[in-house]
């Protein structure tokens, strides 16, 4: 065949990013066929993450959507390599592509199922499609980690470098009212919303681990169990939402904080890049 020009090589490099050799290797491979180079070139993106599939990805970002109003709301964490991908555009807009077919589509149960759906971004693609395309681009392992969809008025607050990032459900209240919470839940990294959620080997230790101690101290043993609930309340009030000093009013709880204002809160979920 005749040789490929570099008009139609630009021009592929243009719709694909790649470099302009592996546009140009792709469309001899394909005798020319644009279409069927684009094919080449998403093989050879997939072989690239098979290849790296062992690498560790402990980067990456987190994304939100949020509709209070129409209640609902999700999160999606796109993980990485490395911290400089992982703030790149094009990974970036990935992960948003992400979460909003997550949020507005179906809804999935996995990442392979949001995977399988399309992208809202890049018409006649799947999201599989373009993530293969991005890895191909950058030459990095990425996985889906995390996905979440809820049905519910949600408050929401991602950090500013998409490292952490939580949602809380909330009832009543307003969308600025439930962030605050959120920002609260990221600063303050509460274990469980209620003393009820805590699990219950967790808080018997520590119960045991405060008698053993008011013991040691010397306090007579009939006013141990008192003293020992006295100090269980400081736990509780580290480890559950509800019961935590407000971080912008730090004489009320949360959970008064929110009520005062016509909040309930329902639950809360908090995550950080590639921490379970």
């Amino acid at each position: 065949m005749s040789q490929i020009s570099a008009a139609v090589v630009k021009a592929l490099r243009e719709r694909t990013g790649l470099p302009m050799m592996d546009c140009k290797r792709a469309l001899e491979e394909a005798e020319g066929d644009a279409e069927k180079a684009i094919e080449i070139l998403r093989k050879s993106g997939q072989k690239v993450m098979e290849k790296r599939a062992d690498r560790e990805t402990s980067f990456g970002r987190i994304a939100i959507y949020q509709d209070f109003a129409g209640k609902k709301a999700a999160m999606v964490e796109l993980l990485c390599e490395s911290a400089p991908v992982a703030k790149s555009p094009d990974f970036v807009d990935l992960a948003e592509d992400l979460v909003h077919q997550l949020a507005l589509g179906p809804g999935a149960q996995t990442a392979e199922e949001l995977l399988a759906q399309p992208s809202g971004k890049e018409p006649g693609k799947t999201l599989k499609d373009r993530l293969t395309e991005v890895v191909n681009r950058i030459r990095e392992s990425f996985r889906v980690g995390r996905i979440l969809r809820l049905e519910g008025s949600c408050g929401v607050y991602l950090h500013h470098d998409a490292s952490k990032a939580a949602l809380v459900e909330v009832e009543g209240g307003d969308a600025e009212l439930a962030k605050e919470i959120c920002m609260h839940v990221v600063a303050m990294r509460p274990k469980a919303m209620t003393r009820d959620d805590l699990d219950p080997a967790v808080v018997a230790k520590e119960r045991e681990i405060l008698t053993e101690m008011t013991r040691q101290s010397g306090k007579p043993e009939n006013i141990i169990p008192k003293i020992v609930e006295g100090r269980m309340k400081d736990f509780f009030a580290q480890n559950c939402l509800v019961d935590q000093p407000f971080v912008k009013e730090p004489g009320v709880s949360v959970r008064q904080f929110a009520g005062d204002r016509g909040m309930k809160l329902v639950r809360f979920v908090y995550w950080e890049v590639g921490k379970e």
